[in-house]
């Protein structure tokens, strides 16, 4: 995101409501984080669109269980968002909050980027997804990167090589999506784990080329990639970021709060937001899919760091 835009985003001038209490938009990052400058996008807009004013709390630590720890101990009137993300959804899965997915009301989803494994274009004997897949099947050796243990990263190469009926591979942890991005263009691992926004540059450079996208539908910049579902596997994961409040909301305020956001961020401001975070217009969604993909993580991430033996 442009320096400019986390600019405006962080010193936007609230919109006064008069006799309605400001809305709680609590999120786990702190401030200037990524989680928390999407909030504030959000925000920026829907202060407008709801005519009333916001602010954000950072509840930091735990995963984000401190944040779904704070989110519990609000009233459910209407006035209280919580940023949810994938990684409260891990957190969840660990057993480490006591926040169930019928606790909360999906709102919208603000940000979701797909998992897409990748692989060194100059050096890896895979051309094509469908090399990739039968190498794997044919028990070829290999060692994925990802960020650290425990993480979307880690998830994804597990459920991947699950899907295929294939033991785990050796799984790499780097500090964050560029370093692993480098080390797989230098050779140190095989597969990469990542975003495409992490990868836009060594993509475009015909460095790093994706092969498998784990997403329902594939993606305009990298169309030689094909989505794990056409080939018949089926899984779709992704880094994302939405909004949810409590489930004892009452129903038509709900639908205010999701009308609101959703107006919100078709807004020019949100849209530009999202472009130079290297995502779309597809990336906002409204709440009956969004709230099918949080219990679809939930479900699916419990079981599978069980089986890791990180729960």
């Amino acid at each position: 995101m442009t320096a400019s835009l986390a600019l405006v985003a962080l010193t936007s001038v609230a919109v006064k409501a008069d006799a309605k209490p400001a809305i709680e938009v609590i999120t786990h990052a702190g401030a200037g984080g990524g989680t928390d400058v999407n909030s504030r996008m959000m925000m920026l807009r829907s202060r407008r669109t709801l005519k009333q004013d916001m602010v954000v709390v950072n509840k930091r630590g735990g995963g984000g269980a401190l944040a779904m720890n704070y989110f519990m101990s609000r009233p459910a009137d209407g006035n209280t968002i919580m940023t949810f993300t994938v990684g409260h959804a891990i957190t969840m899965g660990k057993g480490k909050t006591k926040l169930k997915v019928e606790d909360m009301a999906p709102i919208a989803r603000g940000t979701n980027d797909p998992q897409i494994l990748m692989v060194n274009c100059k050096t890896s004997p895979y051309k094509t997804p469908e090399d990739f897949v039968a190498g794997m099947k044919n028990g070829d050796k290999l060692m994925f990167g990802g960020t650290q243990s425990g993480t979307i990263d880690h998830i994804t190469v597990f459920l991947w090589a699950k899907r295929l009926g294939v033991p785990m591979p050796t799984y790499i942890p780097f500090k964050g999506g560029g370093e692993l991005a480098t080390q797989l263009v230098a050779g140190s691992v095989d597969v990469g784990t990542l975003n495409l926004s992490e990868a836009a540059a060594p993509v475009e450079a015909g460095d790093i080329c994706p092969l498998v996208i784990l997403a329902n539908a594939g993606m305009a910049p990298i169309p030689n990639a094909k989505t794990a579902k056409s080939m018949g596997i089926d899984l779709v994961l992704s880094t994302t970021r939405g909004f949810v409040t409590h489930a004892g909301v009452d129903p038509a305020r709900r639908d205010e709060l999701e009308k609101g956001l959703m107006k919100a961020m078709k807004h020019s401001l949100y849209q530009a937001y999202l472009k130079n975070s290297g995502l779309d217009e597809t990336s906002p969604l409204a709440s009956g899919a969004w709230g099918e993909q949080i219990k679809s993580m939930v479900g699916e991430f419990g079981p599978a760091l069980e089986e890791m033996g990180l729960k």
